[in-house]
């Protein structure tokens, strides 16, 4: 907080701070100063956790992102108990929002959004991990019904071209202003990676959040806005729906603080369970039609 009042000028002052919700791994909270008038977000991370020195390499190459990221401004990524690792960044005018007036709107921004990120220069992403070698990415991270299909299509998975994937690429971490899709946050994950990790994961958030419709809404955006072809849009669907499948039930607090308190973990567990249902279906469906 002293940091934050000294980039912001030297007279300023911390006036106030409020926690933000919608996040678990890193406590999250808004600095504002006075004399003058800013604001900063700081992210505070557990003891021992890699995400805040993660998210500053990855925020210090990305420089903003032509405003779709937040700028790093310091960071303590060693940052001693009880305190832990800490990142101090710029804040995006704007706030979370999972509850909008207009889902199908919601879901084109957040298409056209994604297809801005992976549109990213490999300029920008000297030094990136690869999303594959991290535990997310990997086969063992696969579990659940969906799993097996993931496991026999590896090959296809790792031999895509890779683009800058923010790896957590949910409604949640996404800013909003008056119904405009302002920026991306929580880049601790940021890595290099098929795209359609980013679509998969992202299709099943807005399933969970509303229907299969909006989903789709969602893919036709990204499509549109990119023009790249996604040689398997049900891969990354799969994918997704089985590496999240022992954990769907944990994102309740993520859900509720944004609003959604609807979304139990019973809900949250049927709705991941009717998703990964339809995906197998359609799988074998398919199997049965291709000559």
């Amino acid at each position: 907080m002293e940091l934050a009042a000294a980039l912001a000028g030297p007279n300023a002052k911390v006036q106030g701070t409020l926690a933000l919700a919608g996040g678990t791994h890193a406590h999250t909270y808004l600095i504002q100063t006075a004399n003058p008038e800013q604001e900063f977000i700081l992210r505070e991370f557990p003891p021992g956790d890699d995400a805040a020195g993660n998210e500053a390499r990855v925020l210090d190459a990305l420089d903003g992102l032509d405003g779709l990221a937040p700028r790093l401004l310091a960071s303590a990524p060693g940052g001693p108990p009880p305190e832990g690792p800490w990142v101090l960044i710029s804040r995006l005018p704007g706030l979370a929002d999972i509850t909008p007036a207009d889902p199908s709107g919601f879901a084109r921004q957040l298409g056209e959004t994604l297809a801005r990120i992976h549109a990213t220069t490999h300029s920008r992403l000297a030094g990136f991990p690869r999303v594959l070698d991290r535990p997310g990415g990997s086969r063992a991270a696969l579990h659940g019904p969906a799993a097996s299909l993931v496991t026999a299509s590896w090959e296809q998975l790792t031999a895509a071209p890779s683009v800058l994937t923010h790896y957590d690429y949910w409604s949640g971490n996404t800013v909003w202003k008056d119904g405009t899709l302002i920026g991306v946050v929580d880049w601790s994950g940021g890595a290099l990676g098929p795209r359609g990790f980013d679509l998969g994961w992202c299709r099943l958030d807005l399933y969970l959040l509303f229907d299969q419709h909006i989903a789709a809404t969602f893919l036709e955006s990204y499509q549109g806005t990119s023009g790249a072809a996604l040689h398997d849009p049900l891969l990354y669907d799969l994918w997704a729906a089985a590496r999240s499948h022992h954990d769907v039930e944990s994102w309740v607090p993520n859900y509720r603080d944004l609003g959604r308190v609807d979304l139990t973990a019973r809900v949250l567990r049927e709705r991941h369970t009717e998703w990964t249902r339809h995906l197998i279906e359609c799988s074998r469906t398919r199997a049965l039609t291709d000559p």
